[in-house]
C-alpha cells in the first residue's frame, strides 16, 4: 500500500500549539526533531486524509491540525497496522497502536472527539526505528510486521 504525506505538523508542548512544517528529521529511538513527544514512547502520530475529509464533511468547523498529529498521509488505510512499518520519505516508523481521540478535540470542535473514535480515525502512534527526513509531498508505504 502506498501514498504520501500531506501535510506535517510539530507540537511546541503537552497540549500546545500545533505548528505546520514542510519538512522534519526523524531520530531513530527518539522521535521527531523539536517535538514535544521527542524522546517518549508515543513518539509520532500519524492521520488519514481520507478521513478528516469525511470528518469536514459532518463538522465543517474541523480542521486537520485540531486532530494534533504530527503526519497526515493519503493512500494509506492505517486500521490495524499495528507492528507494521511505515515508511515517510526516509524515516521508519514501527507502528504501535491506535491514537485515541482525546476530550482536546471536543475543546476544539464539539463533537470531533466522537467523530474520529471509529475505525482508528484518530489515527496511530508509533516510534521511530530508522532516522531520516519527511516532507510534504514525500512518499509513504505500509510494510509487512515490524
Amino acid at each position: 500500500m502506498s501514498g504520501k504525506v500531506e501535510a506535517l505538523w510539530t507540537k511546541r508542548s503537552k497540549g500546545g500549539v500545533m505548528d505546520a512544517a514542510e519538512r522534519l528529521t526523524a531520530v531513530e529511538g527518539k522521535g521527531l526533531e523539536g517535538d514535544a513527544n521527542f524522546g517518549a514512547t508515543r513518539q509520532v502520530t500519524i492521520i488519514e486524509k481520507e478521513v478528516l475529509d469525511a470528518i469536514m464533511k459532518q463538522l465543517p468547523a474541523a480542521a486537520p491540525a485540531m486532530r494534533r498529529a504530527n503526519i497526515m498521509v493519503s493512500g494509506i488505510r492505517l486500521e490495524n497496522s499495528r507492528d507494521q512499518v511505515l515508511t515517510v520519505g526516509t524515516m521508519k516508523v514501527h507502528i504501535r497502536g491506535e491514537t485515541r481521540p482525546c476530550e482536546l478535540m471536543d475543546d476544539q470542535c464539539p463533537g470531533l472527539r466522537g467523530a474520529l473514535d471509529l475505525h482508528w480515525g484518530g489515527g496511530a502512534h508509533g516510534f521511530v526505528i530508522q532516522s531520516g527526513d519527511v516532507g510534504v509531498g514525500d512518499a509513504v508505504t505500509l510494510e509487512g510486521p515490524a
